[in-house]
């Protein structure tokens, strides 16, 4: 536990420390360190004026030209040069003051606080991100501080005495904290750098597409880990305490989380069989179809043609039935009904629909070319159907658009009429009414039973 000192002994510690600044106040070095921290000031600002204002670079904001980028990066430095050009002079000024009066304390604390001001100004200049600048600007200014007034040991100890205690386990505020500050800059540069290997991997033309997949998972997974490990050393951290965390996450398993720990592994095995990559058309049991984005280690997503994205668990594409409209081939056969008039010459009909056909940019000839085909005698008009191939499941309704104007058109040039299909006829209801006997007919005697 830590103890806190009485009220009559805080008392004493201030009136200590208010007569020690009292003795340095009366001194002639406490008034020439004054005077030397103001000529370093003065002196900072004129040369960080002139340099301002008489370098090209930084005077006039750079145009299109040689250079450009360095020039513009330089030039938007310039609001850097008067804290920094301060603090060279103040360092400079405590060295005299050292040399001639055995003391610099003074000026040491207004170079303190001329770094504090140039360190809030890099933030505000370079930290772009609203999370991380108001970190820096509340937590790394304020530890800075801390730190250049030679208050962070006493800080320390007062943080790492304030913990809990549980058995073997001791937690402090102190390591609170640094969970905190490290976990948070590890994780980000984690997950930075797990963004840009997964990118490069994936950039990698002479990989398949799944076995990129897998690396760049592979890899995410492995850079997540390592910072993990990183994080509990940084912390002193015996990784033995863990052995009974194990022993619940292996019960919470078996209970909560075995359909986090399925769909983990059907990702895997997704990823190994290659069943299943991206870029892939799929149709799932339940109807629902789109092109596969991306496959994950949880669930995977789906890009519908109407700009939406569906999160599939990854089970699913195990346990249930999934038609790949795309796993080995791209290409895909359609079929475009229409219907002509009997009086037609339905000989001349195949063949012109055919070429019609084929000459439809994006229409195959591999497996098989176009193929017409008289389907049916309706009641008025004779059915014919139209079949062919595209290297393209994305767009199934432009063409049957643009085969159906081919057809129409083709027709037309040919004076071949096309006929609306024949309506169903209606059902035959049949009404079983009672007939009316005729008015001469007289009812037949009933017989008497014997």
């Amino acid at each position: 536990m830590l103890d806190f000192p009485t009220f009559g002994e805080l008392q004493l510690e201030i009136n200590d420390l208010l007569t020690t600044w009292l003795g340095w106040l009366r001194t002639p070095h406490f008034y020439a360190q004054v005077i030397a921290a103001i000529v370093a000031m003065i002196a900072g600002r004129l040369i960080s004026y002139v340099l301002v204002e008489l370098m090209p670079v930084f005077a006039r904001e750079p145009t299109e030209g040689r250079l450009f980028k360095l020039r513009k990066t330089l030039h938007s430095l310039r609001t850097l040069i008067t804290p920094a050009v301060r603090i060279v002079a103040l360092a400079f000024a405590a060295q005299i003051c050292d040399q001639q009066f055995g003391s610099s304390w003074f000026v040491r604390l207004v170079l303190t606080g001329a770094a504090i001001i140039l360190l809030y100004a890099v933030i505000n200049r370079f930290v772009q991100h609203p999370m991380f600048n108001a970190t820096a600007r509340w937590i790394g200014i304020p530890a800075a501080t801390i730190y250049a007034f030679g208050f962070m040991p006493l800080i320390s100890e007062w943080m790492d005495g304030t913990a809990f205690e549980a058995g073997n386990i001791r937690i402090s505020l102190l390591t609170v904290l640094k969970a905190v500050l490290f976990g948070g800059a590890l994780f980000w540069l984690g997950r930075v750098s797990s963004n840009a290997g997964q990118r490069i991997i994936r950039q990698q033309k002479n990989v398949d597409v799944q076995t990129k997949e897998l690396a760049a998972k592979s890899f995410n997974v492995l850079i997540i880990s390592f910072a993990g490990i990183l994080l509990l050393n940084l912390l002193g951290i015996n990784l033995s305490v863990f052995a009974v965390f194990s022993g619940a996450v292996g019960v919470g398993l078996g209970f909560g989380l075995q359909q986090i720990a399925s769909n983990f592994v059907s990702g895997i095995v997704i990823l190994l069989e290659r069943s299943l990559e991206v870029g892939d058309f799929l149709e799932l049991d339940d109807g629902r179809s789109g092109t596969l984005k991306e496959i994950n280690m949880r669930s995977s997503t789906l890009a519908t043609f109407d700009g939406k994205d569906i999160m599939v668990p990854n089970t699913l594409f195990i346990t249930n039935r999934v038609i790949n409209w795309t796993h080995r081939d791209f290409r895909q056969r359609y079929e475009v009904n229409f219907t002509t008039a009997y009086d037609s010459d339905l000989r001349r009909v195949p063949d012109i629909v055919q070429k019609a056909v084929s000459s439809v940019k994006g229409v195959l000839n591999v497996p098989e070319g176009p193929e017409c085909l008289l389907r049916n005698f309706g009641a008025s008009t004779c059915e014919f159907s139209v079949r062919f191939w595209v290297e393209s499941i994305e767009n199934a309704m432009r063409y049957r658009s643009t085969v159906s104007f081919a057809i129409w058109e083709a027709l037309q040039r040919e004076g071949i009429p096309m006929q609306p299909p024949a309506a169903a006829p209606a059902p035959l209801h049949i009404v079983m009414e009672p007939t009316a006997p005729p008015p001469d007919a007289k009812p037949k005697p009933r017989k008497k039973a014997k």
